[in-house]
């Protein structure tokens, strides 16, 4: 099963200095049935993308709690075995934890497919998506429309080889 776990420059550093993510349990995004209802499609690559975005709104709201951290999303794509990573069954319908999953115990850094960053042009949007998030919470249109607008960049797609360079620790 293919798992978008959201993170923070900071916390791929973390897990690349350590080997994995964790220790567990992790929040992580995937095709889960609730998913598959909502978004009423049959074609993987849309749900996957679908399950991929989610993680970026949980990357943001990562972002929210580190201030010091770039204003970019992190979403890291691995592959754990077929119920590894559970969906909570009281909250199928929740709109909030639509693909959300839980992975048990750390995930190795082994199982990862691939990282995808935002690229520097999107931190201003992102820098204010993350801080209308409190707003866009509590209804108010316009922040939400802020929040949106994060989405209008495309997240980068990087090999697992190039975390090094994505975290600082490559070559320059």
């Amino acid at each position: 099963m293919r798992v978008y776990v959201p993170l923070t420059l900071p916390r791929l550093a973390q897990a690349h200095a350590a080997g994995e993510l964790g220790p567990g349990p992790l929040t992580a995004y995937a095709v889960t049935p609730a998913l598959r209802e909502w978004y009423v499609s049959d074609d993987i690559e849309e749900l996957e993308y679908a399950a991929l975005n989610r993680a970026a709104l949980a990357s943001l709201r990562l972002l929210a709690g580190e201030p010091g951290a770039a204003r970019r999303r992190v979403v890291l794509a691995a592959d754990v075995p077929d119920g590894a990573a559970v969906a909570d069954p009281d909250r199928g319908l929740d709109a909030g934890a639509l693909g959300e999953v839980r992975i048990a115990g750390a995930l190795p850094l082994a199982k990862a497919a691939a990282v995808h960053v935002d690229s520097g042009d999107a931190e201003r949007d992102v820098a204010a998506a993350v801080d209308a998030l409190g707003a866009a919470d509590h209804g108010d249109d316009d922040a939400q429309f802020v929040v949106d607008g994060a989405e209008d960049h495309e997240l980068l797609w990087y090999a697992t080889q190039e975390i090094p360079n994505l975290v600082g620790d490559g070559p320059a």
